[in-house]
């Protein structure tokens, strides 16, 4: 039987209940509704329980989704989160950032790279525990975390208690890498260079739809662009399709795609934006919007400064200040002086309450790793990866910025080197692609400030 997870409609019920608790809607009786249905109020970590549920309960969550679309977040969290780009930008607090320089090409190539490698690292980890990513690697003479995870030497206990990534664990060991693999983490960047090679900066959000239709496998997205793919082949526009029965909004789906965005715009954070809002909106909401625009943000200063501190500023400077994504991050941010047990067990207490792709408990992941990591590379992506949760996307945003600033001629070969130039995509046109020819191609975009 085929349980396709991230769209069973009985399995969105509970993840819908948890994303309106969080922004503050009442959801009590709704809730009372569908627990006396016999549905359960327990989201399914992995995006879908094992067996469909009977005819009439489905039908039941189906009309428990609309209701949910129906019921706004309060008006305060609305003010202070708003959606609406102009409302975005008119909370922002622009910073003022250095033009390009000399290294520019360098830079960028140590982005593409960067994020590759970093997302390489937390492959066959993702989802696992952030104990059992630690029993892990001290299994195999790997803690601190200092290379690539290797099964060679693995206890068989540990191996059963914290299985790998099941797509992960034949192309991303260290026994096992040729090259980079497929990973969304880097299809949406290809995506993201090939609409502004067609379209430059004026794509818009329905040029967005339709390269997924046209580039992407339904088996290639997840959680909410997998609604949102449903949805666009259930008719809906591009404008809706992300706000009907879309639980995952508030996740990290839509930072993973805009880094490019910041290439393409060295030094200037709030352009870069403005295309990760035109992108991310497809999917997203508030936070997972916000992370977005972060990302975009701080990849436009990380080519262009060389103080991390930098980075993270510019970044939050497009993002609404009183947002729960500015707290997060900053959170990461002011523990940087922390060890990193300490540091992490403090954001583990305060959000570890959420789903492991959840965007806030990546967020301030990604917040510490970067300032733990003061632009060191390789610091930055294993502290990323140490904080467990989702581990290949922060560990892929946290490489491509610290990639970013440390240039590719200064990358350590231990982690660039099994990358092979060379990256395997479904994405049509990119599959066996070279990171210098990616890096040729997006500075062939670059608008200067």
């Amino acid at each position: 039987m085929l349980r396709l997870t991230w769209t069973q409609p009985e399995d969105l019920v509970p993840h819908a209940f948890a994303a309106a608790r969080a922004d503050g809607v009442d959801v009590a009786d709704l809730a009372d509704w569908w627990t006396t249905a016999g549905g359960s109020l327990t989201p399914p970590v992995s995006g879908a329980t094992k067996d469909p549920a009977p005819p009439a309960l489905r039908k039941l969550a189906r009309d428990l989704l609309s209701q949910l679309d129906e019921r706004e977040a309060p008006a305060a969290l609305r003010a202070a989160e708003p959606d609406d780009l102009a409302a975005i930008l008119a909370l922002a607090k622009p910073v003022s950032l250095p033009p390009p320089r000399d290294d520019l090409a360098d830079r960028v190539h140590g982005a593409w790279l960067g994020r590759a490698a970093g997302c390489l690292l937390g492959k066959p980890v993702e989802k696992i525990p952030r104990e059992g990513i630690r029993a892990i690697a001290r299994s195999t003479g790997n803690w601190p975390i200092s290379r690539y995870f290797t099964e060679v030497g693995l206890d068989g206990e540990i191996a059963a208690r914290y299985p790998w990534n099941r797509r992960s664990r034949p192309t991303s060991l260290l026994e096992n890498i040729d090259g980079m693999p497929e990973d969304d983490d880097l299809n949406y960047p290809l995506i993201a260079l090939a609409l502004l090679e067609r379209h430059g900066d004026g794509f818009t959000t329905d040029d967005v739809a339709q390269s997924w239709l046209d580039n992407l496998p339904g088996g290639r997205v997840f959680t909410a662009e997998r609604i949102v793919y449903r949805n666009l082949l259930d008719g809906e526009e591009p404008e809706v399709a992300g706000r009907v029965g879309n639980p995952f909004r508030d996740w990290i789906g839509a930072q993973i795609r805009t880094d490019v965005y910041g290439w393409t715009h060295p030094g200037d954070p709030v352009a870069a934006a403005r295309l990760a809002w035109t992108d991310a909106r497809l999917s997203h909401g508030r936070n997972g919007v916000y992370g977005a625009l972060f990302a975009a943000a701080a990849c436009a200063a990380a080519v262009v400064v060389d103080d991390v501190a930098e980075v993270l500023a510019a970044g939050l400077s497009v993002v609404p200040p009183e947002s729960r994504f500015t707290e997060a991050i900053t959170m990461g941010w002011d523990l940087g002086e922390l060890s990193t047990e300490d540091a992490l067990d403090r954001i583990h207490a305060r959000y570890g309450d959420l789903h492991w792709v959840h965007v806030l408990n990546n967020a301030a992941t990604l917040g510490y790793a970067l300032a733990r990591g003061r632009g060191d590379y390789a610091t930055t992506i294993t502290t990323a990866v140490t904080g467990g949760w989702d581990t290949d996307s922060t560990g892929a945003t946290a490489g491509s910025i610290a990639g970013a600033l440390t240039g590719a001629e200064n990358l350590p070969p231990k982690w660039v080197s099994p990358l092979r130039n060379r990256l395997a995509s479904t994405i049509p046109g990119f599959d066996g692609i070279g990171f210098d020819t990616l890096a040729r191609r997006t500075l062939a975009l670059v608008r200067k400030p």
